[in-house]
């Protein structure tokens, strides 16, 4: 199985779209979010991933075909960490689950941006905490602290793989 990540290209904006309602669907069991009268759930920062700078979308690809998405910015909502990044979304399609595809997605990710690393997940989306906990685990050899940030109802991970 080949497994990739690469950069979104604002001319595939339209499956960006998609992929984001796919998974807003999927969010919405912890979320609890409705779709509008038009029938999307809709995404506020979908042009800020081209027009701010330190936001990166990537789509993963197993064999080619879309699989998902990770949505990566350059900074921390609740740490402080030296050159900060966070998963700001990350999304496997139910077809592509619990076989590595996430793994090693996350990986690929983690690889292409050194430094400070944030991944928070909220506090009622268990399947998310134990996927971040086992991977974060193998990615960094048990080096990696936790955080609770309660206001925000989010619990989560810091590591630093700068180099």
């Amino acid at each position: 199985m080949d497994i990739s990540v690469e950069p979104i290209l604002y001319e595939q904006k339209s499956v960006f779209i998609q992929m984001l309602e796919l998974y807003n669907y999927d969010f919405s069991e912890f979320s609890n979010d409705d779709i509008n009268e038009y029938g999307y759930f809709g995404y506020e920062h979908i042009d800020d991933y081209w027009n701010e700078e330190g936001r990166h979308p990537f789509f993963i690809r197993v064999n080619g075909k879309l699989a998902g998405l990770v949505l990566v910015r350059s900074c921390c909502e609740h740490n402080r960490l030296p050159n900060p990044h966070n998963i700001a979304e990350f999304f496997v399609m139910k077809k592509y689950r619990q076989k590595g595809v996430g793994k090693i997605a996350a990986m690929k990710i983690f690889d292409k941006f050194h430094g400070g690393w944030e991944i928070s997940q909220w506090i009622n989306n268990l399947p998310a905490q134990n996927f971040w906990s086992k991977v974060i685990a193998e990615y960094t050899n048990g080096k990696y602290d936790t955080f609770t940030a309660t206001k925000a109802n989010e619990t989560g991970f810091t590591f630093d793989n700068s180099l």
